[in-house]
């Protein structure tokens, strides 16, 4: 029988394996003592030989050839070539073992399965859970010495109540040249179709629940048997045998005690007993009779499995289960913590005393974080990725731009030195100037640009309830509202003056950057068109759209961003011009994305230039105005 010793090593304590190097039964003693007395033997021998029996030019030839076999015997790989080998054996080994065919899941799913407590339904369960048992009996009679020995032919297995003698003339009437251990299996399938056409399984998934359950039983039947086909390679175990026996019959004439007064180097004591060589040779030969023990677990060594002991057990287990058992339930009653939310199993005083670990909450639950730095701040105060946004989408980087760094309020009245450009203005380009306004709506627009190969930014400040008059710097501040500034970060604060007023942003950072202002978009007119082609051209191209929310606001504020590529009038190339306006949003709004158009020169089609148009509308009821094209 296997032998367990875990119960006497269950805790680590000084010298815990001292009580097992004095077990006899499975240990290295046991099946190594005749190897040790036969290599311990054979070296004694040519000891006496080479001390009482040889002449004086024998005696140093034979020295010579002990030094020379002591000398090149370290060539031979010892370890890395029993490492390998034991490493293998071992896994396969508890491969093995894991690959017995136990009834334990398969009874649970005949036994909730297979409905009926009539002799009939006690029938069929029986039977079904008989064939299991009869299946793995089969497999284990051909693969264990043990269970061959148990059952060594088919009267016995008749005998022993696994199969009935009708039974066996069926198994012997098929014929077939293989081993026939899958035949149980296939009558376990058509019992359970017949049980199923019956209705004593009630609906398809439990039989197919039962049949894969079977499967699996089955698969383990047959894994035990290609690992008792396949074993390991004949040359691996050959090659290992041969190097260390090879090894220690070298190690008979090299590891020799030779005379001390010769003065060979390393052998200046004569001790007579080779003390470590014995060592070795424990270590080693034990090592490969490790693999000799565990290459086939099916045998009768002390270390096998015990496979008549599994035989046993299983067929017990099953029977139990799928007929005493069956439909026998326990009266339903309270568990004594029924009105406890907390209930805690009690100790015994021998467990008492055991300090208990409070419960694991995860490896950063007691970390501990300075009060200062668990205040939630201000999306203003959290620096962006730029690089990642510019990269993933250059549009919303270009809306960073404009509202973090844009011109001052000043500068886009026309006020500004002509040294302040647009954050948008290309790079190598010259430094913008202001443009010419028209006379028509000098109060209406008014405009910061550059020449015509360059990029521009057009502002504008529109008051929606005169839209003939342009709005001051003053009246757009007195519009916005008041600005604050909180610890020297970023503080946006709008106020809405009435429904038809302007809505205003003003920003303030740390270095004191004048606020940009933002106004509505002007009114869809003709007027408006017409001093806007005034200013800048007839314009061509797409136009693209922005729209955000910010929800600390009292009403939802939409940035509107449209850029446009103008014509003008002579024949120089056009440049792109971007008009921003923030407006209420008053209604749902969809977003529809649409394809750029225009024309470039003579070529048709979309450019580097045009920039890609989402048209925003709201619903049938009202709509967002929009720029003149």
């Amino acid at each position: 029988m296997t032998v367990t010793y875990t119960a006497k090593v269950a805790d680590a304590r000084f010298c815990g394996f001292s009580k097992l190097l004095f077990a006899w039964k499975g240990s290295i003693y046991k099946v190594l003592y005749k190897e040790i007395l036969g290599f311990f033997t054979v070296y004694t021998a040519i000891s006496i030989t080479y001390r009482l029996f040889l002449l004086e030019d024998q005696k140093r030839y034979f020295e010579k050839l002990a030094i020379y076999c002591n000398h090149y015997a370290s060539l031979i790989p010892m370890s890395f070539v029993l490492g390998f080998y034991v490493t293998l054996v071992v896994n396969r080994w508890w491969s093995q073992y894991t690959c017995i065919p136990l009834p334990d899941r398969l009874m649970c799913a005949l036994s909730g399965g297979l409905q009926g407590g009539d002799p009939r339904g006690r029938l069929l369960r029986r039977t079904m859970m008989r064939y299991a048992s009869l299946s793995s009996l089969l497999i284990l009679r051909s693969v264990s010495t043990a269970v061959f020995k148990r059952f060594p032919t088919m009267d016995h297995v008749v005998e022993a109540g696994f199969m009935t003698r009708e039974e066996r003339k069926k198994f012997e009437g098929l014929q077939s040249p293989y081993n026939k251990y899958w035949i149980p299996c296939v009558w376990f399938t058509n019992l359970a179709a017949s049980a199923r056409f019956e209705g004593r399984i009630r609906d398809d998934i439990t039989l197919k629940l039962l049949l894969e359950e079977l499967n699996v039983f089955r698969g383990n039947c047959s894994m035990l048997f290609h690992y008792d086909m396949v074993s390991v390679p004949l040359v691996y175990t050959q090659v290992v045998t041969l190097a260390v026996y090879g090894f220690f019959l070298v190690c008979l004439v090299g590891r020799q005690f030779l005379d001390p007064a010769q003065g060979y180097p390393g052998h200046e004591l004569d001790l007579y007993i080779p003390i470590f060589t014995l060592l070795q040779f424990f270590f080693y030969a034990g090592w490969l009779k490790v693999a000799e023990q565990l290459i086939n677990p099916f045998g009768e060594d002390d270390d096998d499995f015990e496979t008549n002991w599994l035989i046993d057990r299983n067929f017990q287990v099953s029977m139990m289960a799928v007929d005493e058992m069956y439909g026998d339930l326990p009266a339903l009653q309270r568990d004594r913590y029924w009105d406890d939310c907390n209930p805690r199993p009690p100790y015994t005083a021998a467990t008492r005393s055991v300090p208990r670990k409070p419960s694991f909450q995860g490896s950063t639950f007691d970390m501990v974080i300075p009060k200062e730095e668990m205040v939630f701040q201000s999306l203003g105060g959290i620096v962006e990725n730029l690089e990642e946004s510019e990269s993933g989408n250059p549009n919303l980087s270009l809306l960073k731009h404009v509202l973090n760094d844009g011109p001052t309020p000043s500068g886009l009245m026309g006020n500004a030195p002509p040294n302040a450009s647009s954050p948008l203005q290309t790079r190598g380009h010259p430094q913008t100037s202001p443009l010419p306004s028209t006379d028509d709506d000098s109060d209406r627009f008014q405009t910061l640009g550059t020449n015509q190969d360059t990029r521009s930014t057009i502002y504008s400040y529109v008051d929606t309830t005169s839209p003939s008059r342009a709005l001051g710097f003053d009246e757009c501040q007195e519009a916005a509202g008041k600005v604050r500034a909180e610890g020297g970060k970023s503080t946006i604060m709008v106020e809405e003056e009435h429904s038809n007023v302007m809505q205003g942003r003003a920003a303030t950072t740390s270095n004191q950057t004048p606020p940009l202002l933002v106004s509505p978009p002007p009114t869809h007119d003709d007027s408006l068109a017409q001093s806007a082609a005034q200013a800048s051209g007839p314009l061509a191209h797409g136009s693209l759209t922005w729209y955000f929310q910010q929800g600390s606001f009292s009403r939802p504020i939409s940035l509107r961003i449209e850029e446009q590529c103008p014509t003008p009038r002579s024949a120089t190339p056009c440049s792109v011009q971007d008009f921003f306006a923030i407006q209420p949003i008053g209604e749902q709004l969809s977003v529809r994305p649409s394809l750029p158009t225009g024309t470039t020169g003579n070529k048709s089609g979309p450019n580097f230039l045009t920039v890609p148009c989402f048209d925003v509308t709201a619903s049938q009821e009202r709509q967002s105005p929009t720029l003149p094209h």
